[in-house]
């Protein structure tokens, strides 16, 4: 019996598959895109929950070893970690050698008053950063407050 040349169309054997069963690789794509949707979720959260206040003019700020947040109930995070201005101010004098030009990125409830504000600015400078951002909701800008008639 001769063999049958499938490719040039000679003899008679099975027919040829010219369609591309395309059902399992979008089940596949399917399940990857929900595993990454449900990864990406935990990934991009914060851990500690802060009202920023909004900024028009925000923008992303490279990844920084010094991350700095402040609640609205007063309590200061050292990348994550509860802590305060003299742990901090440790931090930073053992990080600081190792990259010269660490920045601090400050997180500050909406509710926080100016002063704590600067106050942990201070704290910051005191310790040899002298560069400092605080972020912001690039969401879009709060209203302006309102000045009182009279007041310039």
């Amino acid at each position: 019996m001769p063999r049958a040349d499938y490719f040039a169309g000679e003899g008679e054997g099975a027919p040829i598959i010219a369609g591309i069963n395309v059902t399992p690789l979008v089940d596949i794509t399917l399940v990857l895109l929900i595993v990454f949707m449900v990864t990406a979720s935990y990934i991009v959260s914060p851990s500690i929950k802060v009202d920023l206040p909004k900024a028009g003019t925000g923008g992303q700020q490279q990844r920084t070893a010094l991350t700095l947040t402040l609640t609205a109930h007063g309590a200061l995070f050292l990348n994550g970690a509860p802590s305060s201005d003299e742990a901090l101010g440790r931090y930073v004098a053992g990080a600081l050698p190792h990259d010269p030009a660490l920045q601090a990125v400050i997180a500050a409830d909406r509710a926080v008053p100016h002063g704590a504000v600067v106050h942990l600015i201070d704290v910051v400078r005191r310790a040899g950063v002298r560069r400092f951002a605080i972020n912001v909701d690039p969401a879009g800008a709060a209203p302006a407050p309102r000045v009182p008639a009279g007041v310039q």
